[in-house]
């Protein structure tokens, strides 16, 4: 009896060097010795400009490569996710960005070696994707307050969470809600809102539940309008965003739709994937189902899991710990 040997997939890691606040040094040694060998055949590439992950991407999926491997943050996988859209390429994730929604929603790990591990147990699955004023997002994009913070969260010189809470807290003195006429799925009405997002994921990065009920393989954005509110609300808010129950609280009202329209009075902010930009005053927004290949685990029915939230304080405090200084220390 002749026996068939299965081929190796083509998987090709492209590395951001610039993502996140962590060195990647390391990496291409971690790639060599966890990956599973049996299954891919590797090759390593590292970006060095905006917009270099894209034509890479490009030359990849016009090469056949099986999987291309965004190692980075949100802006890493929108800028290789773009690239191969509506191709027989897959896109897999090693998160080392800021936040890493997409990677969380998938459930992706957060070590490195998880991360690699989790690719050699992973199957291509088909899932939708956004577009905001015919720009592609894959995790989350919207205006008001996030979309303010996003953009001055860009222009600053540190990363990581901390830099993150302290434009939150600089922007949150001076942010007025502006209004805005919603139009979802042909039907108009009006808010005055501190936030509007449309997620095709569950959440911004960092465990931040934007839009708890997102599913990345259902055909539908999860819209959440979130109403003005007073600094007495914050901690609940707060609380219920990272335990993944905003939608209970009486300030937010949700939405399922395909298509969003968003007029406000001039042009402004949006976010889209993390990344700022500035669009006309009328943003059109629109899912586009089964658009994309992505690694994900067998069963993955396109939800994420929530992490509980004294599981978010353990990895927060175990990863602030061995940064601080031990008294008596020289």
């Amino acid at each position: 009896m002749v026996q068939t040997v299965k081929s190796k997939k083509k998987i090709l890691f492209l590395i951001n060097p610039k993502s996140g606040v962590g060195s990647k040094n390391r990496l291409p040694g971690m790639i060599e010795k966890f990956i599973d060998s049996g299954k891919y055949d590797y090759s390593i590439t590292y970006t060095q400009y905006a917009g270099h992950a894209c034509e890479l991407a490009v030359e990849a999926a016009a090469n056949k490569v099986d999987v291309v491997v965004a190692v980075g943050g949100d802006g890493t996988i929108n800028e290789v996710a773009r690239s191969i859209v509506h191709t027989d390429t897959a896109l897999g994730v090693v998160p080392c960005g800021s936040g890493n929604g997409f990677a969380r929603h998938l459930g992706v790990p957060m070590s490195l070696r998880k991360a690699l591990e989790f690719i050699n147990r992973a199957e291509p699955v088909i899932i939708d994707y956004g577009k905001i004023n015919d720009k592609p997002f894959f995790c989350a994009c919207g205006v008001g307050f996030d979309a303010l913070v996003s953009n001055d969260f860009a222009k600053g010189g540190r990363r990581g969470m901390m830099s993150y809470v302290q434009k939150t807290l600089v922007d949150w003195v001076t942010y007025k809600p502006e209004e805005y006429e919603v139009e979802i799925d042909s039907v108009k009405r009006t808010f005055k809102a501190f936030v509007i997002a449309c997620g095709n994921a569950s959440q911004y990065g960092n465990n931040a539940y934007i839009a708890p009920f997102a599913s990345m393989r259902d055909g539908m954005l999860s819209v959440s309008v979130l109403a003005p509110f007073t600094t007495l609300n914050v901690p609940i808010l707060a609380a219920q965003l990272f335990n993944n129950t905003l939608d209970k609280n009486r300030h937010m009202t949700t939405f399922a739709a395909r298509k969003v329209k968003i007029k406000r009075k001039a042009a402004g902010a949006v976010h889209y994937d993390g990344e700022p930009s500035v669009m006309e005053a009328e943003l059109n927004i629109e899912i586009v189902p089964d658009g994309l290949r992505v690694l994900a685990l067998p069963g993955w029915d396109g939800t994420c899991r929530p992490v509980p939230i004294l599981r978010q304080v353990y990895d927060i405090v175990s990863g602030v710990l061995p940064t601080l200084p031990v008294l008596g220390r020289k």
